[in-house]
């Protein structure tokens, strides 16, 4: 497959190149190797990016919803119809198996422009009645939207914030990881070939100055950016700056509450799901499982025997399950977290090494005995790392669940339902999870509290973060004034 793109960045309907920006190397996460150079977008770029954006605005959302829904869900038809190309390209650019991009990553991202594209024709305002007098509303588009991305799900996030801003009328600047360049220059040339006008949407790469430059422009009226808790800080504070509408979708340190009546065979599963898929690169991530320890052993057995079974190989064999990190880098601040857990005492049940072979692989990992107030149990590592917790009081568990500056996600695996909502109600995270974890679908609204971001993204929901209402008050008969 060629993974040398056409250029750098996709700006009003075509492939732009700059070579006097900061050359970003992709690197294939299984081999090491590079397989694509682009370069960072510089002062030009972004300029000619924004006036794009801006320019393509009024036009775009003068159109009605019925026909930018049209042009939306003919995209998703397309991302359908190459979900194999698109899903190596993913795999290439994350180094996640294909097994898991043929099933996930465009496929979501063709969900979100499928739902959103239906949606559009639905975003209409409200009468209200006042004796005489009427009020009526407009949902209106707020204008140009930035979104920042994220490395571990890069055609998911692309169309995951397109969707819903292009839904209500807004244009966008999209911004990829410097680690995953490639997926979102694709997303970009389908939305133009299913017929989005030029300037719509458009793709520049960059580091972090990039992303500043795009934040704190007079010119952008939106940011929503997916990443980690200090990214997301200095994002927030540079868009406050300019009163800018903003969406934070940060990091996690999720828990995950195993009872002792759970099905031990599904607590696996879920806890499989919430800290190995994608080698652990999920925000979401249940990493803190807390087992009750009249089943701990028992768990722990399964586990273990399950994670026997991974085949870990070249990501674009359908058949390897498991894959390498992203990068070096996040090769070795996983590495680290393990090195702490076993220093701090942690007993080291599973994994814990680099595998002997080119790439960037792990071997899954699994700590038991963990205590609350060890790194491992603190932090996000966002790699292929679980830590499990001892409990035996509900109470005491759900204030140890709780007792984090995150709040993304959460799980509990019970088969007493009435105990399963209200841990569930009691949890203090944003997107929660009985008897599952990790599902996403775009009907559902997800987002975290606390520390773990600001906003929803997916369902009606996102609607909200990318329009605004605009009353009109009618008055039918005389105005009255003091003199």
């Amino acid at each position: 497959m060629q993974t040398q793109p056409k250029a750098s960045h996709f700006i009003n309907g075509e492939y732009v190149e700059d070579t006097a920006g900061t050359p970003i190397e992709v690197i294939y996460a299984a081999t090491g190797e590079k397989i694509a150079q682009v370069y960072s977008a510089t002062p030009a770029i972004v300029e000619q990016a924004l006036d794009a954006a801006r320019a393509a605005w009024p036009a775009w959302a003068a159109m009605s919803g019925t026909e930018r829904g049209r042009i939306l869900r003919r995209a998703a038809d397309m991302i359908r119809d190459r979900n194999h190309e698109l899903s190596v390209l993913e795999t290439y650019d994350t180094g996640k198996p294909y097994q898991e991009t043929i099933a996930v990553d465009a496929t979501s991202g063709a969900d979100a422009l499928e739902y959103f594209g239906g949606m559009a024709a639905t975003l209409t305002g409200e009468h209200i009645q006042l004796g005489d007098d009427w009020v009526y509303t407009r949902r209106e588009a707020l204008g140009v939207c930035v979104g920042i991305g994220a490395w571990n799900y890069p055609t998911q996030i692309a169309c995951w914030k397109g969707a819903p801003a292009l839904a209500c009328g807004n244009s966008l600047v999209f911004k990829p990881s410097e680690t995953t360049p490639l997926c979102a220059l694709k997303v970009a040339e389908i939305l133009v070939e299913a017929g989005l006008p030029k300037g719509i949407y458009n793709v520049i790469q960059g580091l972090g100055d990039v992303g500043a430059a795009l934040v704190t422009d007079d010119r952008v009226d939106k940011v929503s950016l997916t990443g980690s808790v200090p990214t997301g800080r200095k994002v927030y504070a540079a868009a406050a700056a300019g009163i800018k509408h903003v969406t934070m979708e940060l990091g996690g340190k999720s828990p995950m509450i195993v009872f002792e009546d759970a099905d031990i065979e599904n607590a696996v599963s879920g806890a499989i799901l919430g800290n190995f898929y994608s080698s652990g690169q999920v925000c979401s991530n249940g990493t803190r499982v807390f087992v009750h320890k009249d089943i701990k052993e028992a768990f722990l057995k399964r586990l273990s025997e399950r994670l026997a079974t991974a085949v870990i190989g070249d990501p674009q064999d359908p058949d390897t399950n498991f894959g390498p990190v992203v990068s070096e880098r996040q090769m070795d601040i996983v590495l680290g977290y393990i090195e702490k857990g076993q220093a701090e005492g942690a007993r080291l049940v599973y994994g814990g090494k680099r595998l002997d072979r080119d790439g960037f692989y792990l071997e899954p990992t699994v700590f038991a005995d963990v205590k609350d107030d060890m790194t491992i149990a603190r932090e996000e590592i966002f790699g292929p790392v679980m830590a499990v917790l001892d409990f035996e009081d509900e109470a005491d568990v759900m204030k140890r669940a709780n007792d984090t500056e995150f709040g993304l996600a959460a799980g509990v695996f019970t088969n007493d339902l009435t105990r399963a909502h209200r841990v569930a109600a009691g949890f203090e995270a944003g997107t929660c999870f009985i008897n599952s974890y990790n599902d996403a679908p775009v009907e559902a609204p997800f987002g975290g509290s606390k520390n773990s971001g600001v906003g929803r993204e997916n369902s009606k929901a996102a609607i909200e973060h990318y329009s605004q209402l605009k009353s009109v008050y009618v008055r039918m008969g005389d105005v009255e004034a003091p003199f």
